[in-house]
């Protein structure tokens, strides 16, 4: 067995769960490094896409479902977050990794090899299969590995990841199309997944799965009806919400029946799932204070972010007139400064704990977001870049703190799907958020649009996409109507940005009313004591019993320890 990740537990010594290594960090490269790969491949799926879509169009034909390139995929990773999750505390992490990236492989290579628009999305939703298992059982990894303090600077190093790939991907993807075929943005996957799968099985142990009744699965039947209930509940709901608006009106009958059976697959998840010895969506995960606040408040997260990453690209090239490229730095400053954030936010919640952290991230997210409509038009691309920056920087000291306090309340037999819980309500958030800002976008276009000068209303479009192409070719539109139309995406894209001020707000609500002043830490989370006495083995028996009979399921704090305190749990990180 690996003595790097044995220590990196803290098991090889004294057994008591997340301890920092004996040995040097760079122990624990190999499995960082593969880690940071498996996150690349998920970081990288949609960006490099995007750039490619007109030639894959132009060359399997479909440009009427091609959007679900995109959903399949989504629908699959969000669905399947919940199950692997707990998959990975009952049956250990290991497995479900190297499952999530063969699965993700496979797909890659059956979409390289795709004949036409419907296997292609066929193969998208398989290589979701594997995105699923990768994100969250790299993120529930990564707080195994690492003792609480040290959490930040992995946590930062994955983020960058997102960071690189947001930047790098549609550069990628347009070298890779332009110069090669667009079947290679699929191929290219193969080496960086090789690889990782490599280290993984070299040089990651799961130290858990060998202790008694902690992850082997040994005994514990899969919940394999609450799998189908939750893949069926996900399934409708996201549908209805991807599809709603864009290839049925809201109020139609496809629209309603999926809503409704989305309502049902729901009613049966809770009662299949309350009889269920092992459910996969465990009732503590919203009994919890502490989860289930951060599960509200990062669904609203989720549904914020719909507002940079949709529509400021659109107000930077139809207002701004700005090329793709420009228009795509101006939202990547967010992921520059997110990081950056992230990894400098133990400096902050180690002082003022994480629920004020988080507090202060997403009240000055609010801010930034209402700064948005006070912007001048037209204005120039430094503003609302601007802007951005600073929105990232907020949401890294929101985000970061309160996934690592859910992870450090439970132990390692939860954290899988303690883990996969909040990013299951983020990407249900980011669902959710594109249907009701889209909403949103239309009524305003379509109301301003209606409202248009009679001399320029005959030759105006009707939808958000069609203004955007119209103003790519302004000069075969009527004198005056250029200028309308951009004041019309400007007012639009205001009213969205006014409604992710509005989540932000919520965000802040659940985190203040919901989220405990002190986050509780499990013993897996704390430092070991130097010595142990007869009183400290005394005193350590008494918390583990009050960890095992719920002390930490009910959320209350008295049994463990706050993590927003410079205490033994959780000092100063010096990164």
């Amino acid at each position: 067995m690996s003595r790097t990740t044995e220590d990196s537990h803290g098991t090889g010594r004294n057994g008591t769960g997340n301890q920092p290594p004996d040995g040097p960090a760079a122990r624990r490269g190999p499995v960082i490094a593969a880690l940071m790969l498996g996150m690349a491949l998920a970081a990288l799926d949609s960006t490099i896409i995007a750039t490619a879509v007109p030639q894959i169009v132009g060359d399997l034909g479909g440009f009427a479902v091609f959007s679900w390139l995109f959903s399949g995929y989504l629908l699959a990773v969000t669905v399947t977050l919940p199950v692997y999750g707990k998959l990975s505390d009952t049956h250990g992490r290991k497995p479900i990794l190297l499952t999530g990236i063969v699965l993700f492989l496979i797909g890659s290579l059956a979409c390289a090899g795709a004949w036409n628009m419907a296997s292609l999305i066929a193969f998208r939703v398989l290589q979701g299969l594997g995105g699923g298992a990768l994100q969250g059982t790299i993120q529930t990894i990564a707080a195994d590995l690492y003792p609480m303090k040290e959490r930040p600077k992995i946590q930062a190093k994955l983020s960058s990841v997102w960071a690189v790939s947001a930047v790098a991907g549609p550069a990628l993807g347009g070298l890779l199309t332009t110069y090669g075929d667009w079947r290679w943005i699929f191929l290219i996957n193969l080496p960086v997944g090789t690889v990782a799968l490599w280290l993984i099985l070299r040089h990651f142990h799961d130290t858990h799965r060998d202790r008694p009744g902690v992850g082997t699965g040994t005994g514990t039947r899969v919940d394999w009806p609450g799998a189908l209930a939750v893949f069926a509940t996900g399934g409708l709901l996201l549908t209805a919400l991807v599809q709603g608006g864009t290839a049925w009106p809201w109020l139609s009958v496809p629209s309603l029946l999926l809503f409704a059976g989305s309502a049902a697959a729901a009613l049966a998840t809770v009662l299949i799932e309350r009889r269920a010895a092992e459910p996969i969506i465990p009732g503590w995960v919203w009994r919890r204070r502490t989860i289930s606040a951060v599960n509200l408040a990062l669904g609203a997260l989720g549904l914020l972010m719909v507002a940079p990453t949709v529509f400021l690209p659109t107000y930077a090239q139809a207002v701004l007139g700005l090329g793709p490229i420009a228009a795509g730095f101006v939202l990547s400053v967010m992921t520059l400064s997110w990081p950056i954030s992230a990894s400098l936010s133990s400096r902050v919640y180690n002082r003022i704990g994480i629920r004020n952290s988080a507090l202060l991230g997403i009240g000055g997210a609010a801010l930034v977001l209402l700064a948005f409509p006070l912007l001048p038009y037209p204005g120039a691309a430094w503003q609302p870049a601007l802007l951005m920056l600073a929105l990232g920087g907020t949401l890294g000291l929101f985000q970061l703190p309160l996934i690592i306090g859910v992870q450090s309340s439970v132990g390692y037999a939860e954290r899988g799907t303690a883990t996969a819980s909040i990013l299951f309500c983020r990407q249900v958030g980011q669902s959710l958020g594109a249907a009701l800002f889209g909403a949103v976008a239309n009524a305003t276009l379509n109301d301003r649009l209606t409202h248009a000068p009679a001399a320029i209303r005959a030759g105006l479009p009707h939808d958000l996409d069609a203004v955007s192409r119209a103003l790519q070719h302004a000069g075969t539109l009527a004198t005056g109507a250029a200028d309308y139309l951009r004041r019309a995406v400007d007012t639009t894209v205001e009213h969205v940005y006014l409604g992710a001020a509005a989540a932000a707000a919520l965000a802040f609500l659940s985190v203040l009313v919901l989220a405990p002043r002190r986050f509780p830490v499990h013993p897996d989370a704390q430092p070991a004591p130097p010595a142990e006495t007869p009183s400290d083995t005394t005193a350590a028996g008494t918390t583990g019993d009050a960890v095992a009979s719920g002390g930490a399921a009910s959320g209350d704090t008295g049994a463990l320890r706050d993590t927003g305190r410079n205490d033994g749990a959780s000092t100063p990180s010096t990164s």
